[in-house]
């Protein structure tokens, strides 16, 4: 079954793993997940293929390096800023 997980949900479900956490412990405790993304959804094993460090020290650690590697359709419009108006 397919677990789908808004980003704004992310953090409380990275604290569920132990760390630190290697890379394939990741893909192994949420080969179920799917990311809701504003425009969109991806499995999170697909973000965290493209992530490049191999362990992660703490939940924190995960979910920057998964943020850093997300599309940028998944925050909302490109160009959207919440200072304008």
């Amino acid at each position: 079954m397919v677990n789908e997980v808004k980003l704004n949900e992310l953090h409380e479900e990275l604290g569920s793993l132990s760390y630190p956490a290697t890379r394939e412990d990741v893909l192994a405790e949420f080969d179920d997940v799917v990311l809701r993304y504003a425009d969109g959804e991806e499995r999170l094993g697909d973000v965290v293929g493209r992530v490049t460090e191999d362990v992660f020290v703490d939940s924190d650690d995960l979910e920057a390096a998964i943020y850093n590697n997300l599309p940028t359709e998944a925050v909302g419009e490109p160009g959207q800023s919440e200072g304008d108006g």
